[in-house]
Protein backbone atom coordinates (compact mmCIF):
# COMPACT_ATOMS: atom_id res chain seq x y z
CA UNK A 1 0.00 0.00 0.00
CA UNK A 2 1.63 3.18 -1.20
CA UNK A 3 1.74 6.28 0.88
CA UNK A 4 2.10 9.08 -1.65
CA UNK A 5 3.35 12.51 -0.75
CA UNK A 6 3.45 15.82 -2.61
CA UNK A 7 6.52 15.79 -4.86
CA UNK A 8 6.48 12.01 -5.43
CA UNK A 9 6.28 10.62 -8.94
CA UNK A 10 2.70 9.55 -9.56
CA UNK A 11 2.47 5.77 -10.00
CA UNK A 12 1.98 4.79 -13.63
CA UNK A 13 -1.18 2.92 -14.60
CA UNK A 14 -3.34 1.87 -17.52
CA UNK A 15 -7.03 1.16 -16.99
CA UNK A 16 -10.05 0.44 -19.17
CA UNK A 17 -12.44 3.38 -19.14
CA UNK A 18 -15.93 4.42 -20.10
CA UNK A 19 -16.73 4.79 -23.78
CA UNK A 20 -14.29 1.99 -24.73
CA UNK A 21 -11.32 4.23 -23.90
CA UNK A 22 -8.01 3.31 -22.34
CA UNK A 23 -6.80 5.63 -19.59
CA UNK A 24 -3.11 5.74 -18.76
CA UNK A 25 -1.05 8.18 -16.74
CA UNK A 26 1.52 8.39 -19.54
CA UNK A 27 -1.07 9.75 -21.98
CA UNK A 28 -1.50 12.86 -19.79
CA UNK A 29 2.21 13.70 -19.54
CA UNK A 30 2.77 17.36 -20.35
CA UNK A 31 -0.49 18.56 -18.85
CA UNK A 32 -1.98 18.64 -15.37
CA UNK A 33 -4.22 15.74 -14.40
CA UNK A 34 -6.89 15.65 -11.71
CA UNK A 35 -7.18 12.06 -10.55
CA UNK A 36 -9.98 11.46 -8.12
CA UNK A 37 -10.82 8.15 -6.51
CA UNK A 38 -14.37 7.51 -5.38
CA UNK A 39 -16.19 4.54 -3.81
CA UNK A 40 -19.09 3.69 -6.13
CA UNK A 41 -20.96 4.82 -9.24
CA UNK A 42 -24.43 6.28 -8.86
CA UNK A 43 -24.41 6.74 -5.10
CA UNK A 44 -25.37 10.11 -3.67
CA UNK A 45 -21.98 11.70 -2.88
CA UNK A 46 -20.21 10.05 -5.82
CA UNK A 47 -22.87 11.34 -8.21
CA UNK A 48 -22.61 14.87 -6.79
CA UNK A 49 -18.82 14.76 -7.13
CA UNK A 50 -18.90 13.45 -10.72
CA UNK A 51 -21.47 16.06 -11.77
CA UNK A 52 -19.41 18.85 -10.14
CA UNK A 53 -16.25 17.80 -12.00
CA UNK A 54 -18.24 17.45 -15.25
CA UNK A 55 -19.72 20.94 -14.86
CA UNK A 56 -16.25 22.42 -14.29
CA UNK A 57 -14.55 20.35 -17.02
CA UNK A 58 -14.49 23.24 -19.54
CA UNK A 59 -12.63 25.36 -16.96
CA UNK A 60 -10.14 22.54 -16.27
CA UNK A 61 -9.65 22.08 -20.03
CA UNK A 62 -9.09 25.82 -20.49
CA UNK A 63 -6.12 25.38 -18.13
CA UNK A 64 -4.89 22.41 -20.19
CA UNK A 65 -5.90 19.94 -17.47
CA UNK A 66 -7.77 16.65 -17.69
CA UNK A 67 -10.06 15.06 -15.06
CA UNK A 68 -10.32 11.32 -14.47
CA UNK A 69 -12.43 9.56 -11.85
CA UNK A 70 -11.46 6.04 -10.73
CA UNK A 71 -13.51 3.47 -8.85
CA UNK A 72 -13.64 -0.33 -8.65
CA UNK A 73 -16.84 -0.38 -10.72
CA UNK A 74 -16.88 -2.16 -14.08
CA UNK A 75 -16.65 -0.33 -17.40
CA UNK A 76 -20.30 -1.29 -18.04
CA UNK A 77 -21.33 0.40 -14.76
CA UNK A 78 -19.25 3.46 -15.71
CA UNK A 79 -20.93 3.64 -19.13
CA UNK A 80 -24.38 3.46 -17.49
CA UNK A 81 -23.40 6.10 -14.89
CA UNK A 82 -22.06 8.46 -17.58
CA UNK A 83 -25.17 8.18 -19.75
CA UNK A 84 -27.64 8.36 -16.84
CA UNK A 85 -25.99 11.49 -15.35
CA UNK A 86 -24.71 13.14 -18.59
CA UNK A 87 -21.14 13.09 -17.30
CA UNK A 88 -18.34 14.50 -19.46
CA UNK A 89 -15.32 13.34 -17.45
CA UNK A 90 -13.43 10.09 -18.09
CA UNK A 91 -13.97 7.23 -15.63
CA UNK A 92 -11.41 4.46 -15.13
CA UNK A 93 -12.36 0.97 -14.00
CA UNK A 94 -10.05 -0.43 -11.30
CA UNK A 95 -11.89 -3.70 -10.67
CA UNK A 96 -8.84 -5.48 -9.21
CA UNK A 97 -8.06 -2.36 -7.08
CA UNK A 98 -4.39 -2.45 -8.16
CA UNK A 99 -4.31 1.27 -9.01
CA UNK A 100 -6.24 2.20 -5.85
CA UNK A 101 -3.62 0.28 -3.87
CA UNK A 102 -0.75 1.99 -5.75
CA UNK A 103 -2.22 5.37 -4.79
CA UNK A 104 -2.85 4.30 -1.19
CA UNK A 105 -6.61 4.83 -1.27
CA UNK A 106 -7.71 1.18 -0.82
CA UNK A 107 -8.37 1.18 2.90
CA UNK A 108 -10.22 -0.57 5.67
CA UNK A 109 -13.54 1.20 6.22
CA UNK A 110 -16.42 0.59 8.56
CA UNK A 111 -20.15 1.10 8.35
CA UNK A 112 -22.81 0.01 10.82
CA UNK A 113 -20.18 -1.83 12.85
CA UNK A 114 -18.89 -3.91 9.94
CA UNK A 115 -15.39 -3.44 8.54
CA UNK A 116 -14.61 -3.92 4.87
CA UNK A 117 -12.08 -2.82 2.27
CA UNK A 118 -12.99 0.02 -0.04
CA UNK A 119 -11.82 3.17 -1.77
CA UNK A 120 -11.36 6.19 0.49
CA UNK A 121 -12.54 9.26 -1.45
CA UNK A 122 -9.25 10.97 -2.32
CA UNK A 123 -8.16 13.42 -5.02
CA UNK A 124 -4.74 14.08 -6.52
CA UNK A 125 -3.46 16.79 -8.81
CA UNK A 126 -0.58 15.50 -10.90
CA UNK A 127 1.58 18.12 -12.57
CA UNK A 128 2.85 18.22 -16.16
CA UNK A 129 5.97 16.29 -15.18
CA UNK A 130 3.96 13.46 -13.62
CA UNK A 131 4.59 14.41 -10.00
CA UNK A 132 1.99 14.64 -7.25
CA UNK A 133 1.28 18.36 -6.74
CA UNK A 134 -1.66 18.19 -4.29
CA UNK A 135 -3.50 15.50 -2.30
CA UNK A 136 -6.92 15.69 -0.66
CA UNK A 137 -7.55 12.68 1.60
CA UNK A 138 -11.03 11.84 2.93
CA UNK A 139 -12.71 14.32 0.60
CA UNK A 140 -15.90 16.08 1.59
CA UNK A 141 -17.75 16.55 -1.70
CA UNK A 142 -19.36 19.97 -1.22
CA UNK A 143 -17.17 22.58 -2.91
CA UNK A 144 -14.40 20.07 -3.60
CA UNK A 145 -14.30 20.34 -7.41
CA UNK A 146 -13.99 24.13 -7.09
CA UNK A 147 -11.14 23.74 -4.60
CA UNK A 148 -9.33 21.37 -6.99
CA UNK A 149 -9.85 23.82 -9.86
CA UNK A 150 -8.26 26.59 -7.78
CA UNK A 151 -5.26 24.31 -7.10
CA UNK A 152 -4.84 23.58 -10.83
CA UNK A 153 -5.01 27.33 -11.54
CA UNK A 154 -2.19 27.83 -9.02
CA UNK A 155 0.17 25.30 -10.67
Amino acid sequence: MANLNVGDDAPDFTLPGNGARTISLASFRGKPLVLYFYPKDDTSACTTEAISFSQLLPEFEALGAAVVGISADSVKKHDNFVSKRDLTIALGSDEDTAVSQLYGVWKEKSMYGKTYMGIERTSFVIDKEGRVARIWPKVKVAGHAEEVLAAVRAL
